[in-house]
């Protein structure tokens, strides 16, 4: 599978690999070469834009090469997998998004990664909120209205996902069984076409990132319903979540960092300390919440949890909706 990789050197970007100084090397015994920063997500996306600017300023922090490496395929599955394959010495780091690591073991049919005995976890990065939108010509203004017509109306309301098996559709089928209505999913070739139809009545209802859906939000082409997060989100901190109407209907969409199992816990401590002071910079909050994440550093244990919560949560949820990929 082809890659895209980036080299950062103390803030640099270079065209060509580097080695670690010799009196780095001597200083200190990590890292002793170029460290690998994987993300199994397509360049450009939030995931990608995360990466490159820890990247810069963890090669300042450590004073050596920091890589980018873009290795997307399959969901995020083709990346995840080839950091579980690497060394178990803290120099290739796996930056994933939430649903590869936590809905693809459930949703394909073969996943070569166990998420939790291949990976050893650093911390949580960030939490993208999702949230619940409407055609502003559904006589809808709440969550409460919109089960009350689907009620109503059974089979009769059209949710429109990013494609089958996205976190946009699961979302969708977490509603459904949350709120025990029938509403009907159509599925779209990305997030942006499911939005557009949305906004022309061709469907009623999506699931979408905060960034992406909160311009239209705010143009009057849509209408919110909620944010799925289990909190109110300092992004959007007026935005009601869908729990305050139906307790535990939410699902925080989260980026973590993770290093093969096995990877020494020195390593692991020293990656996560440096990473925990980039993150808790302003620049680095300011540069999230511009994607539409909301910066939350986490220690190991935590989104060791966090991990084991969601794997629970989304084994029923891809369970309940049927859907399964190859």
């Amino acid at each position: 599978m082809p890659s895209r990789r980036d080299i950062i050197i103390g803030g640099a970007s270079l065209a060509a690999p580097a080695l670690w100084s010799g009196a780095a090397r001597a200083a200190d015994p990590y890292p002793t070469k170029v460290v690998t920063i994987v993300v199994p997500q397509a360049p450009g996306g939030a995931n990608d834009v995360i990466g490159r600017a820890l990247a810069q300023k963890l090669a300042a922090s450590l004073g050596g090469a920091v890589i980018v490496e873009n290795r997307q395929g399959a969901g995020g599955n083709v990346g995840t997998t080839y950091v579980a394959r690497q060394p178990k010495d803290g120099h290739t780091l796996l930056l994933n998004a939430q649903s590869a690591q936590t809905i693809n073991p459930f949703l394909y049919r073969k996943v070569p990664f166990d998420p939790v005995k291949d990976f050893d976890p650093v911390m949580v990065v960030g939490v993208a909120p999702y949230m619940l939108a409407a055609n502003t010509a559904l006589p809808v203004k709440n969550l409460n209205d919109l089960v009350a017509l689907a009620k109503a109306q059974p089979g009769r309301i059209n949710y429109a996902s990013a494609g089958n098996g996205t976190v946009n559709h699961m979302l969708g089928e977490m509603l459904k069984t949350a709120a025990g209505i029938d509403i009907v999913h159509v599925p779209y070739r990305g997030a942006a076409a499911a939005a557009t139809d949305v906004i022309a009545g061709q469907a009623q209802i999506t699931f979408g990132s905060l960034a992406g859906l909160m311009p239209f939000v705010k143009s009057g082409q849509l209408r919110t319903l909620g944010v799925c997060t289990e909190k109110r989100t300092q992004l959007a901190p007026d935005q009601p979540t869908l729990a305050e109407t139906i307790p535990g209907l939410y699902a925080n969409a989260w980026y973590g960092l993770f290093v093969p199992s096995g990877t020494p816990r020195d390593v692991i401590n020293k990656l996560h300390s440096e990473i925990a002071k980039i993150m808790g910079t302003a620049d680095m909050k300011e540069r999230l919440a511009g994607l539409g994440v909301e910066s939350a550093p986490s220690t190991p244990e935590q989104l060791a949890s966090l991990l084991r919560e969601d794997l629970v949560r989304w084994a029923k949820i891809v369970k309940d909706s049927g859907a399964q990929l190859d």
